[in-house]
């Protein structure tokens, strides 16, 4: 059977991240200065106290998260004595340059180089909101189009995020519960609509970045956000779709459907959280994703956190 590693996206920073595990594991704290020097500032101070509440900010959040998936990761190898290999690999969004890197497609340090240049990018030249959907993309796409709003993620079956102005995804939602009254939306926290037409420009401007990266072909199945599917071993593609990536949707339910598809046993969910509380009481970001897609499969796949020093106990014991 298959072993899949995932890393989350933006939304699933939060202040205080990463600091138990550098408190209590030398190889995180390494991550975080190697990060730290690649970026220019302290990225362990962004992380852990988010001062002038700048951690949310596009721009921060993308290294910050990266930089988290990456030390959780390391830890895991080392207190596994890297015995847990994995076969194919999925990050959701800015996770697909984490996922990239487990796969030793990309460096860490190029990694955090790039997604550095992509926030910053996202977070100037972003415009528009984002609000999910719980409903399937078929159902809400023609309405999102009347209002001149557009798909920007496919979570899952029953759950799509759209992309647009303010006042066209208020329009939208206004429409939305006049139709579907039982279907909730949910305004999100983000400087842009991601994904989406409105990253045009972000994209272009980032598309050399990409062109310059150092990159080879991946060691493991990496999957890609804009085709569903596997990214191939060429590299020259892999830059070419994530560079559409930002500006088309995140197709997360059929990345999770093709791993699936394979045959996976083993999840393990690397870096981020949710939820209220301290890093030891964060939930996982994606493992709702995760199990709802698996609920048909037979037998389920073994799902494991790796997010904070108590999974990462739990994940190793």
């Amino acid at each position: 059977m298959n072993t899949l590693f995932v890393f989350p996206g933006q939304g699933s920073q939060y202040e205080g991240m990463g600091k138990d595990i550098c408190e209590a594991f030398d190889t995180a704290r390494r991550i975080y200065d190697s990060a730290s020097e690649v970026l220019g500032y302290d990225i362990a101070d962004m992380s852990f106290n988010n001062p002038g509440d700048q951690l949310n900010l596009t721009r921060n959040t993308q290294p910050a998260l990266l930089t988290h998936h990456i030390a959780c990761l390391e830890v895991f190898k080392e207190k596994t004595g890297d015995s847990v290999r994995p076969t194919m690999a999925a990050g959701h969004s800015l996770g697909e340059y984490s996922a990239l890197v487990a796969a030793n497609a990309l460096s860490f340090e190029t990694a955090l180089a790039l997604v550095q240049k992509r926030g910053e990018l996202m977070g100037e030249y972003g415009e528009g909101e984002m609000t999910a959907f719980m409903t399937d993309v078929d159902t809400i796409k023609p309405l999102a189009e009347q209002f001149n709003c557009a798909i920007s993620a496919c979570n899952q079956p029953t759950q799509t995020v759209v992309g647009g102005s303010s006042s066209d995804l208020e329009a939208l939602e206004a429409k939305a519960a006049e139709e579907f009254p039982r279907k909730k939306a949910i305004r999100l926290k983000t400087e842009g609509a991601f994904h989406t037409y409105y990253m045009d420009k972000a994209a272009d401007l980032f598309k050399e970045s990409l062109a310059n990266a150092e990159m080879q072909a991946p060691e493991i199945k990496v999957l890609s956000n804009f085709t569903g599917g596997f990214h191939d071993d060429d590299v020259d593609g892999i830059k070419e779709r994530l560079y559409l990536q930002l500006k088309h949707p995140v197709m997360w339910d059929a990345n999770l459907q093709t791993a699936f598809g394979e045959g996976v046993g083993k999840v393990y969910e690397f870096g981020g959280g949710i939820g209220p509380g301290e890093p030891e009481e964060k939930r996982p970001n994606l493992e709702g994703m995760i199990k709802k897609a698996s609920r048909s499969l037979d037998p389920k796949p073994e799902y494991t956190a790796v997010i904070n020093e108590a999974t990462i106990g739990a994940a190793t014991a």
